[in-house]
């Protein structure tokens, strides 16, 4: 398999770390140590020998040892399935059920990477091809799974799922028996609100079950694969048949994007919504707010209004007639 420049990179230190570990190495460094300290004599007819030779032999050495484990494609292929298994760590996945599906997934990739070990040539390279993509669907899988966590971590979403009906209800009930029109009014925002968020709730936790369906189903479509790679043959390597494997990862790899893009779009339309609806409220109860103002403003002006008038005409003619009679 042909590994890009990335993966190399990203696994060069875990080789360099693997090759100067390696019984060889310390073989190497054994026998260097015995030669330059116990036999610095060495008669050559053409140099004279001198001790630290010892130690340049040993270092060319061990240089070429790691440079054949660096260029092993092998040990590059080693390196890469024990970095991508450290970098899914399946620890972090709390779901019980997503965790079993993942186990079972990494399973099926281990399974695939023997068939690829024991295939030569062609056969080797097709299989080590069909392995990328697997990588690739079960990252996808990876990134499912902790969606699904985070939805499952939301205690205020799970509480709004079992309080918003209620509320809903509540607020049913207060309008029936409301007689102020304010209030009312006020009420039936408030259950605009309240229905808006149980939408938006109902609609994520429908989006999850959703999720843990396509887990189970795209697990069931990666033991098809697996059982397909096993039955390769080497005259399959270039075949049509090869192709349409590649062409089943990458299906199953679209699905779960697919999802995920899903799962995200509603995730962001919920916080929206939830935006929306803050500042719709607001404006709302600032339009109401100032309603009252302007009715409280027009009853103080009828009243300094009747203050500020002069008494009526009727009212004069009768204090004439008193002051007359005094």
């Amino acid at each position: 398999m042909a590994v890009d420049k990335a993966a190399r990179q990203k696994v060069m230190g875990a080789l360099l770390a693997n090759a100067l570990l390696r019984w060889e190495t310390l073989v190497t460094v054994m026998v260097t140590a015995i030669l330059f300290l116990f036999v610095g004599d060495v008669s050559l007819p053409f140099m004279e020998w001198q001790p630290w030779y010892w130690l340049l032999l040993g270092g060319l050495a061990e240089g070429v040892l790691i440079a054949s484990t660096l260029t092993d494609p092998e040990a590059t292929e080693n390196a890469l399935a024990e970095d991508f298994e450290r970098e899914y760590d399946l620890r972090n996945i709390h779901n019980r059920v997503s965790r079993e599906r993942l186990r079972d997934a990494f399973e099926y990739r281990r399974n695939m990477l023997k068939l690829a070990d024991v295939a030569r040539g062609a056969m080797r390279t097709r299989q080590r091809s069909l392995i990328s993509g697997i990588n690739d669907w079960i990252a996808h899988m990876y990134n499912l799974a902790t969606r699904i966590d985070n939805f499952e971590n939301n205690d205020l979403a799970a509480r709004g799922l079992r309080e918003v009906p209620r509320k809903i209800a509540n607020v049913n009930r207060r309008i029936q028996s409301e007689s102020d029109d304010l209030t009312r009014r006020d009420l039936q925002q408030q259950l605009k609100l309240l229905q808006r968020q149980l939408v938006s709730l109902e609609a994520s936790a429908s989006i999850i079950k959703r999720s843990e369906i396509q887990l189970e189903s795209t697990l069931s479509a990666l033991g098809t694969v697996y059982a397909q790679m096993s039955l390769l043959g080497a005259k399959d390597s270039g075949s049509t048949r090869g192709q349409r494997l590649s062409i089943e990862i990458k299906d199953e790899i679209d699905k779960l994007q697919d999802t995920i893009d899903a799962m995200d779009e509603v995730h962001l339309h919920s916080r929206q919504l939830t935006a929306d609806d803050y500042v719709e409220a607001l404006e709302q109860a600032d339009a109401a707010r100032v309603q009252r103002q302007e009715g409280l403003v027009t009853s103080e002006q009828r009243l300094s209004r009747s203050i500020a008038e002069p008494p009526p005409e009727e009212f004069e003619i009768e204090e004439e007639a008193l002051e007359h009679r005094r």
